[in-house]
């Protein structure tokens, strides 16, 4: 596998699988995620899925995850 770097286009990481959360809608407006080769993880936007790929170490995804779990972003979404 090449060197995967922040920001690169999205499909020019090869070899992953793209997912994304079973709550995404089917208009396509999702966060996808892909991990890679050496555990860190590439997350993409689907509308723009050739554009840039953030990347993020397993460790700072672990810690985004707990986080999200722990409610640290509940704020971000409107409460029904």
């Amino acid at each position: 596998m090449e060197s995967v770097t922040n920001g690169m286009q999205a499909t020019s990481i090869e070899g992953v699988v793209w997912r994304k959360s079973r709550r995404s809608n089917p208009s396509g407006n999702c966060v996808e995620l892909a991990v890679l080769s050496d555990g860190g993880v590439a997350v993409r936007n689907s509308r723009f899925a050739s554009g840039p790929a953030l990347i993020y170490t397993r460790d700072e995804m672990v810690a985004f995850v707990q986080g999200a779990k722990d409610g640290d972003f509940d704020d971000l979404i409107p409460h029904n």
